[in-house]
């Protein structure tokens, strides 16, 4: 776990940039929440998600609530959408839920995100609190995945 503000983060004080980075990926996220009753059964928009690639580009998704669990959470759909849109490479993730900022994917989301990072989940970020700001890594997330212990 690595904790940004007055802490240390990878051996060096965290910059300003990175700070803004982290609150714009907050901002876009918080930008598309809308909780709306879209059916009878169904709730849409009370959660945001956005995910920063490698390249740097931004997609979000919001969590869709149905009554026979076909619904998908923000993450999934932000995921969804940057696979959409032709890239796989994610860098950072947030979450906001009203005014709640940051959290752990659910066990779905990062099961979605480690077979598409792989490898890579040393290196992509989730935004687990900003007050103070807690940062940790999908491989820290689930340190034992099935598939690199089978």
């Amino acid at each position: 776990m690595r904790k940004l503000g007055t802490q240390l983060f990878e051996g060096n004080e965290v910059t300003d940039s990175e700070i803004a980075n982290w609150k714009m990926l907050c901002e876009r996220a918080r930008a598309v929440t809308n909780a709306r009753k879209i059916g009878e059964t169904v709730t849409c928009g009370e959660v945001g998600a956005a995910i920063q690639t490698a390249s740097g580009n931004v997609y979000t998704g919001i969590c869709v609530d149905t009554a026979c669990t076909l619904g998908i959470c923000a993450e999934r759909n932000a995921i969804f959408n940057m696979l959409t849109n032709g890239e796989s490479e994610v860098a950072k993730i947030v979450c906001v839920m009203g005014e709640k900022v940051g959290g752990a994917p659910c066990g779905a989301c990062r099961e979605l995100l480690t077979q598409i990072c792989g490898k890579r989940s040393s290196q992509v970020e989730i935004l687990m609190d900003v007050n103070p700001m807690r940062v940790v890594t999908l491989k820290e997330l689930c340190p034992e995945w099935w598939l690199e212990v089978s």
